[in-house]
This record gives C-alpha cells, sequence and structure tokens, in this order.
C-alpha cells in the first residue's frame, strides 16, 4: 500500500461540482495520527509502522498502554493501528502523519466495521427467496432442507443459515478522493463507507487504482 492513514466517519453529505452535477460524499476524520511504532525487516521480518488516532485521557489507559505511549512519547490515543507502507523505513517515531498525504483525483479504498443488525434470517442475511404460499406449505421464511435423512445424515459446515448478521469488517474499493481540507483533516470521499457515524475507519490506497 502507498498511503494509508486512520480516522473517524463523521457522516455524509453532497457536493456541487462546477457543472452543476451533485455528488454523494462522505467525509472522513483522517488524523492526525502519530507514530508509535516502527517495525523492521531486520528485527520483525517485515516493514510497517504503528500509529494511533484519537486522543484520550491517561487515567482510561491501563499502565502496559501507558508504558507504550510513554515510550514513543506521545499521548495516549483510543484507537492503535498497523499500517505497512511502502516507505514506512522514512517514517521517524513521534511523527504525524495528517490527511494532506492524500490528493484530490486519488482513489481509495476504506474498511470498517459495518453495521450490526443482529440476529437475522436467511432472507435477510443471504438474500434467499421465500418458500411458495400454496398446498398448505408453512415454511414461507424458513432456510429449506438441511440435509438426507440417512446419508451424509449431517448438516454440512457450508449451509447457509440465520445468525448474526452485520457487525463485521468490510472494504469498500476504489473511491475517489473528491476533497481534501488539510486544515480539518478531513477527506471527502465519494460514496458511502462502510460503518455508523463515529466508527473508525481505515483509508488506505487502492489496490486498484
Amino acid at each position: 500500500m502507498k498511503k494509508a492513514i486512520v480516522g473517524k466517519k463523521v457522516g455524509m453529505t453532497q457536493l456541487f461540482l462546477s457543472d452543476g452535477t451533485m455528488i454523494p460524499v462522505t467525509v472522513v476524520e483522517a488524523g492526525p495520527c502519530p507514530v508509535i511504532q516502527k517495525k523492521t525487516k531486520e528485527h520483525d521480518g517485515y516493514s510497517a509502522i504503528q500509529v494511533g488516532f484519537s486522543q484520550m485521557r491517561e487515567s482510561l489507559c491501563n499502565k502496559p498502554a501507558l508504558g507504550h505511549f510513554n515510550k514513543a512519547g506521545v499521548s495516549s490515543v483510543r484507537y492503535v493501528r498497523e499500517l505497512k507502507l511502502d516507505d514506512a523505513e522514512t517514517y521517524e517515531i513521534g511523527a504525524i502523519i495528517t490527511a494532506d498525504m492524500f490528493e484530490t483525483g486519488d482513489h481509495v479504498d476504506v474498511s470498517g466495521r459495518s453495521k450490526g443488525k443482529g440476529f437475522a434470517g436467511v432472507i435477510k442475511r443471504h438474500n434467499q427467496s421465500r418458500g411458495r404460499k400454496t398446498h398448505g406449505s408453512h415454511s414461507y421464511r424458513a432456510a429449506g432442507s438441511m440435509s438426507a435423512c440417512s446419508d451424509p445424515s449431517r448438516v454440512f459446515k457450508s449451509k447457509k443459515l440465520p445468525g448474526h448478521m452485520g457487525a463485521e469488517i468490510v472494504t469498500v474499493q476504489n473511491l475517489e478522493v473528491v476533497r481534501v481540507d488539510s486544515a480539518r483533516n478531513l477527506l471527502m470521499v465519494k460514496g458511502a463507507i462502510p460503518g455508523s457515524k463515529g466508527g473508525m475507519v481505515i483509508v488506505k490506497s487502492s489496490v486498484k487504482g
């Protein structure tokens, strides 16, 4: 990945282009992210940096985390994430990564935790069709046949069943950065991104761009 930053989903709005076209955008508060730790190929076997986001009171940190932050000389943060960058060796501990590393027109992938839907049936969770409402059938929204009665006498692991829906890491690829507000550390990305307002997201250069 060429560029990456940790941020927070602020919400959605709309922008108007010079020709009057309206486009929906998601506002992301990207950074500032202090570099807490460096991973090197010689010591760790790979190259990466560990960054933090969203400051928090020291009283809310446990002692191991507080010692980790004090060693790097940065204030305590709520989120700590690791980013594998191509130029990770050039970053120094304590450096600040801000939203101005991205430019208008860049294409990015945004990863976040999707909204939780709770317990859902197979129609909502797996987009299955309902059963036929005919000949006395009452299995309108059921999962359907489980397995054969004699062989293999069990339900296969790949069977799509009701269960917990959402609240999982989702990545939306190849979104365009429409505007960068470096003064307020804001990125405006065309389209929707995963998660609810205030949720933590990771913005990185698109693998398809």
